[in-house]
């Protein structure tokens, strides 16, 4: 039986701005109907997304591996591309890190995050996604 979070998170985009209900987040937007507008690319938001997604995650799954859960880095990199018929795929790529794990540490820890995260690197779809331990440790 799934059951869901209590916490529902809505954002608006328009105008080349978007904002969360709450306005936690604010920020302008690239847009391709407005070549003046500046700010976050769809890219840029992906990454951000992922990253904070699979942050969320990785914390949630370091907590039964170290105590040292709070070092716990990620990074994301999203690129979008078109299929033949002119619909977008995304590709993103993660890398986890925590200070003081072993490599089998990280590497566990790498697996449960990504098994937790909605969207792992197991689905099929229009994304692909890779989670891998950052190298070294380290980004």
């Amino acid at each position: 039986m799934s059951s869901w979070l209590n916490e529902v998170a809505t954002a608006t985009a328009e105008g080349g701005h978007i904002h969360t209900d709450d306005e936690a987040l604010s920020t302008g937007l690239a847009s391709p109907l407005a070549a003046h507008c500046s700010g976050l690319t769809p890219s840029q938001l992906l990454a951000a997304a992922f990253a904070s997604c699979l942050h969320h995650a990785a914390v949630e799954a370091a907590g039964g591996i170290t105590d040292e859960a709070h070092t716990v880095q990620v990074r994301a990199e999203a690129s979008l591309g078109r299929d033949d018929d002119g619909r977008y795929r995304a590709d993103v790529h993660a890398s986890i890190s925590s200070v003081g794990l072993t490599r089998q540490q990280l590497t566990e820890l790498v697996e449960q995050a990504d098994r937790l995260w909605p969207f792992s690197s197991a689905d099929g779809g229009r994304h692909r996604l890779t989670v891998t331990p950052a190298e070294n440790g380290r980004h």
